[in-house]
């Protein structure tokens, strides 16, 4: 009986793969493969660098504007865990077609950054693409931006608790900004050299999924960045505290050069960056500042 049953079992694995030596295939491929071809061909498993790394753009998805139209969202990952990298729009940053310039950054900080900025698309875009191409540190990346139908997300509502973005005012009581970017929140002035004060309130709605531990402070913070601009920004504080009593937060920033610069502030709540890679529930607003010669150096 023994024997009957060895030989069929013989029989079965003449037949078809075993198993077992299907598994150990796969996980020597996993351990040693892929690996050795990422370090080969610079794949998003690679080591990560200090600096000397290429830079992608992350598609994270596309929602439905009440005016018909599609807001396609986009950040990105810079694989430099240090080194922040500028790449001006043009040939080595751009969008087609119709580009090169769809609004993207030319700023970029080290590691992944979530709904940095939108790409507006008409309701009639249907199965086009656009494609975001970066060249960064002689490397040079691709990603298509599309309206496939299992990539719609919802950025403005946690359906889950209701969760909602935090609100960005640039005074009290004036127009609330949330959710992700689209169009220019504010336009201000400043002089090279000397510090432009930047004044939000930012306030939230402090849902948590039930099992979260309690946040404690304010129910959100804000962190200012620059997105786009021909010099340097300094900011006293990029993340100012926020105000418990009416979420005001203030710091002030300075401009090396003259030129035209767009800065991003992003509001966070309890959910963090990303919104824990689920698209809500956060806040971008961008800031455009005209930088005119003058002032203390």
């Amino acid at each position: 009986m023994r024997r009957g049953i060895s030989h069929k079992k013989a029989q079965n694995t003449q037949k078809g793969l075993c198993p077992f030596c299907v598994f150990c295939a796969f996980l020597w491929l996993i351990l040693f493969c892929v690996p050795y071809l990422a370090a080969q061909n610079n794949l998003p498993l690679e080591p990560i660098r200090d600096s000397g790394a290429s830079v992608t753009g992350a598609f994270e998805g596309w929602y439905k504007n009440n005016d018909g139209s599609h807001s396609i969202l986009v950040g990105y990952f810079n694989r430099n865990a240090k080194q922040t990298v500028d790449v001006p729009v043009g040939p080595d940053n751009h969008i087609d077609p119709g580009g090169p310039d769809q609004g993207q950054p030319s700023h970029f900080l080290p590691r992944r950054q979530w709904g940095v900025f939108t790409v507006t698309v008409p309701k009639d875009f249907g199965q086009k693409r656009l494609t975001w191409t970066i060249t960064a540190n002689g490397q040079t990346t691709t990603v298509p931006l599309h309206l496939d139908p299992l990539w719609i997300v919802e950025p403005f509502e946690d359906a889950g608790i209701g969760n909602t973005p935090p609100v960005v005012r640039f005074q009290p009581g004036g127009m609330a900004y949330t959710g992700p970017p689209r169009d220019v929140a504010a336009s201000l002035n400043a002089k090279s050299g000397d510090p432009l004060p930047l004044t939000v309130w930012v306030t939230d709605d402090a849902k948590q999924a039930p099992e979260s531990r309690p946040r404690q402070g304010p129910p959100a913070s804000i962190f200012w960045s620059k997105f786009r601009g021909p010099g340097s920004v300094t900011f006293e504080n990029p993340r100012p505290p926020v105000d418990v009593s009416d979420g005001k937060a203030a710091t002030t920033a300075k401009f090396s050069m003259p030129g035209e610069y767009i800065l991003r502030a992003q509001a966070n709540d309890a959910s963090g960056d990303g919104g824990g890679g689920f698209q809500c529930c956060w806040t971008n607003v961008h800031v455009k500042v005209t930088v005119s010669l003058g002032g203390s150096k």
